[in-house]
This record gives C-alpha cells, structure tokens and sequence, in this order.
C-alpha cells in the first residue's frame, strides 16, 4: 500500500513529497531484526518475502494416531477435537476460555501416550503460530526501531541500509547488511513477471508455482487480456464464476492461451486494486 503511494514523473523518479517510510521489526527467541522501508528506494517487504521460512506443519497421519511431541498433542485438539466437539463455532485464538479448552485436551491426550512438554503457553505459541521472545530482545529490538524513527523525522543521522540482526543467543551481537531489491519484485518494480512452462502444462499447476513462489499467492484468480485467446475469463476464485471457470483449472495452457500471452493475476495478499502481469511463454 505504501509502495502505491509514491508517484513517480515522466522519467520514473519518485515525487519525494509522496515517499512515507516504514520502520519494521520483529523478535524470535533471542534472535531480532530491524530494517528501514523507503518506498521506490530501497527494497520492499516483498523483496523479502523468500527469505522467510514456510510455516510448519505436522503430517495428519501423525497427529491424529502416532504423536510424538507436544505439538502433536496441541495440534490434535485444535484441529481434529474443536471441529467435532464445536461444529457451528470457530476457535476464537484470542479467547481465554477457548484456548484452555484447547490445553486441556491437549495435555490429556499428552498424559495418554506419556509426552512431556504441554504447557499453556506453548498452546498459545502452536495454535498462534508465534515464538515467544524474551523481554531484552524485545527491548533491544524496539529501541533499535524508535532510533531509526527519530533519524528519519529529525534527519539528525543516516538512516539503516537497510537491515539490522540481532543475535542473542550466545552474546550481544548485532549485524547490518543491505537487502537489495529484487530485479522481478511485482510489488516496487511493478512490471509484469514472465515465466516458462511447457504448453501441456495444466492451469492448476501454473497457479501452484505462484504459491509457492516468492510470492506465496494464497488464492489467485486469472485473466488473459489475449483477445484472440479461447477464454478471457480464465479462473475467478470465489463468486457465482467460480464453478463457472473451474475447469479450465485442469485443462492445458496451451489450449487457453497463445504463448506470451500476458494474464492478470488478482490475490488476497494484495492489497487493494493490486494486480500481478504474468507473461506465459511456452518451452
């Protein structure tokens, strides 16, 4: 949002009037991180994004008849006991009372298969997906972000280039480093990604490079602006066009579209009217 803020002149500099930065910054364990955002300046969020881990997950086979660990046993509760026990209500994680639900199950059914480990917080860490961090990295972290604020509203020093790490599991030790923005970045390079498949390639399996790409696209819907293409309207992911466009989902690209046709991809993660051009070549 804040990268479509910035207008840009014929030469494509940006207007600095309209520049707003973003300081960011975040804590695991003993480990943080701090990085400085300047819109069409430096790299973006997105930029970023693959350096990311993918969440994790427990195999449901494991969950539901072999647990191991502790997060077996919380995940069990949450995601195979709430659904049975509660049909009609979803688990409220900021609810007091649904998340001790949720430890209780977990820890009877750790006692069951004699694992050690479930606590509350813990519950609260799988189910939220969350690392807990300890008071002095996050104290270390926000004032390394408050002191990044007052250079950029003061200009009373250089700004950070443009990431800061923390590591604090064996000593102080910080490292700054300059995270360069990436050449294909849909977000602040905003021209239209290409990439190259095999004509018998199913839609589907092009909509699954792009969510487990840089980009991790969560639900991303199609259209090709090829006229003479066999259908516009590729895929839509919700609304009355969804089983509409359905199957083209399992039929080949090469009998949708001409290669290096260029498609707009739409996606929750984007914000607002945001869209990715995707140019489509074949092999």
């Amino acid at each position: 949002m804040i990268v479509g803020l910035v207008q840009v002149d014929e030469d494509g500099d940006p207007d600095p009037e309209t520049i707003i930065p973003i300081v960011d910054g975040g804590t695991e364990g003993f480990k943080g991180q701090a990085r400085v955002i300047i819109p069409k300046i430096t790299s973006c969020f997105e930029c970023s994004l693959d350096a990311f881990p993918p969440q994790k997950s427990f195999p449901m086979c494991t969950i539901a008849e072999t647990p191991r660990l502790p997060e077996h046993c919380i995940s069990y509760a949450f995601t195979l006991l709430w659904p049975k026990e509660f049909p009609d209500k979803k688990l409220n994680k900021d609810s007091p009372e649904d998340m001790k639900w949720v430890y209780e199950k977990a820890l009877a059914r750790a006692e069951n298969y004699g694992i050690n480990g479930v606590t509350y917080m813990l519950t609260m860490g799988v189910v939220k997906n969350i690392i807990p961090a300890v008071a002095s990295t996050n104290a270390i972290i926000s004032a390394a972000c408050v002191n990044e604020v007052v250079k950029l509203l003061t200009y009373g020093s250089q700004h950070l280039n443009t990431y800061l790490m923390y590591m604090g599991s064996t000593g102080i030790y910080t490292h700054t480093f300059v995270y360069q923005p990436k050449e294909d970045c849909a977000v602040c390079k905003a021209k239209d990604l290409t990439i190259t498949v095999p004509p018998t390639t199913l839609l589907a399996a092009v909509f699954e490079k792009l969510k487990t790409g840089p980009l991790r696209l969560k639900n991303p819907s199609a259209t090709s602006s090829d006229a003479s293409s066999s259908c516009q309207t590729l895929y839509i992911a919700g609304g009355p066009l969804k089983a509409v466009t359905s199957p083209n989902l399992s039929k080949a690209v090469g009998d949708l579209f001409a290669s290096g046709t260029l498609l707009t991809i739409t996606d929750p993660v984007f914000p607002g009217e945001t869209s990715l051009g995707l140019v489509v070549n074949f092999e």
